[in-house]
């Protein structure tokens, strides 16, 4: 699933929006050479606009090995690919920029991205 589906899947979860009432942020994300520009606003995901760009303004960039991005994004990733802080341990993402609204809402960011995982029924063939 791509980062387009984020405000769709975060914007109708209390929690979330619990967890983040506090968040905003400007938030690049890129996946390999491909990128996604997030606007963050109160725990909710005001939009996505997928790049390329020129010049982005971001508060901070995650950057993310395509290859670990796959893992991370199945039903049951493996070890060291199941969390954003193992990616970031095994050298497989990279951030980028003001590292206080990530470290602050590491709960929102952790929940926010696995929402994007495949579901048991989806990753089916």
């Amino acid at each position: 699933m791509t980062p387009e589906a984020l405000p769709a899947k975060v914007n109708g979860d209390p929690v979330l929006r619990r967890w983040g009432r506090f968040l905003e942020a400007d938030v690049l994300l890129a996946i390999g050479p491909d990128e996604w520009l997030l606007r963050l606003h109160d725990g909710a995901v005001e939009w996505v606009r997928r790049g390329p760009f020129l010049m982005p303004s971001w508060t901070l960039a995650l950057r993310v090995d395509p290859e670990a991005w796959r893992d991370f994004l199945q039903p049951e990733p493996p070890p060291g690919r199941h969390d954003l802080l193992a990616l970031l341990r095994h050298g497989k993402l990279r951030i980028e920029g003001n590292l206080h609204p990530f470290m602050s809402h590491l709960l929102w960011f952790k929940a926010a991205l696995a929402t994007l995982r495949a579901t048991p029924v989806e990753a089916m063939p």
